[in-house]
């Protein structure tokens, strides 16, 4: 997983809740921004000309958020027991792997944010993988597995390292990056012509978000510093300087202990953890999260 201090804020929003200027990284533009809500202390805002919403995470640190606690149960929006939950995950990746084999057969395949590796052990039977990883005990239980993975994040010197490829897959990962116009742009340069970005990520824009407003659950700042929507993801994808061939709001599998741990989370209510529960899936779709193909001109 990735993320970084904040996304740019005014001073205008830094003494104000009210409506403010600050640059939208869908719109790639200075856009008025209406305050929705305060969130664990965050404050959220959101683009009014493509529903964009953003955190305004002042003094946010990623390297001492997204440690081993990340995955096993040590922050409420994390994972419950990422590692006990493999054979689901694996499951569901597995699903997602011949997704993008609509798109591309084989080729040079890097995900960015690969935890464990889970999905890359199963693409590597289809692709020549590469995985990048910000947090450390991830990335060394990855490269234990025998997987290519870097530890660090997707800047101009990591990329340059690992060379061009032609599929980049974001699950869940761009709503934590600091910046993912600038991260779109650079994995420009290093996808090869025809080559696509696959990227899951929540729909500010869905009904149950909504809805939801603030209870949302994935309306968790400061670990999700950015809630895109539709249009949002259109624009992004645009001014990076790619088209966008597919959207959908795909089924998962989930593992059941990860659906109970946010259950517990948004109705503040005991949840018994069970190890049982991290091997037995469910399949899930609330039409709140997006699936998007991004795609590079030939």
């Amino acid at each position: 997983m990735f993320a970084q201090t904040h996304p740019p804020s005014s001073a205008a929003a830094a003494a104000s809740q009210g409506p403010a200027t600050r640059l939208c990284c869908a719109c790639g533009s200075i856009t008025e921004h209406d305050f929705r809500f305060h969130v664990n202390g965050w404050r959220i805002f959101q683009c009014r000309l493509c529903g964009t919403g953003c955190t305004d995470a002042h003094g946010f640190d990623p390297a001492l958020y997204y440690t081993e606690d990340y995955f096993c149960g040590g922050h409420a929006d994390g994972y419950s027991d990422y590692l006990g939950s493999e054979e689901v995950l694996r499951r569901e990746f597995a699903r997602s792997v011949d997704f993008i084999r609509r798109y591309r057969r084989g080729g040079r395949l890097l995900e960015i944010g690969c935890a464990y590796g889970f999905f890359l052990m199963e693409a590597r039977g289809h692709f020549d993988v590469i995985g990048l990883e910000l947090a450390t005990e991830a990335a060394d239980h990855a490269r234990d597995a025998g997987l290519h993975v870097l530890q660090g994040e997707p800047d101009e010197k990591t990329l340059r390292e690992i060379g061009n490829v032609d599929v980049i897959v974001m699950l869940d990962v761009i709503e934590h990056l600091p910046d993912p116009r600038q991260t779109l742009a650079l994995c420009r340069r290093y996808i090869n012509p025809g080559g696509i970005i696959v990227i899951t990520t929540g729909d500010f824009g869905s009904v149950l978000a909504r809805s939801a407003g603030k209870k949302w659950r994935l309306m968790t700042p400061p670990q999700h510093l950015w809630f895109f929507t539709e249009e949002g993801m259109r624009r992004l994808a645009t001014g990076a300087g790619f088209s966008m061939p597919h959207f959908d709001r795909p089924w998962k599998i989930v593992p059941a202990s990860l659906a109970l741990f946010q259950l517990q989370r948004i109705l503040h209510v005991p949840v018994p953890r069970l190890a049982a529960t991290s091997r037995f899936g469910i399949p899930i779709n609330l039409f709140d999260a997006m699936r998007v193909v991004l795609q590079k001109p030939w």
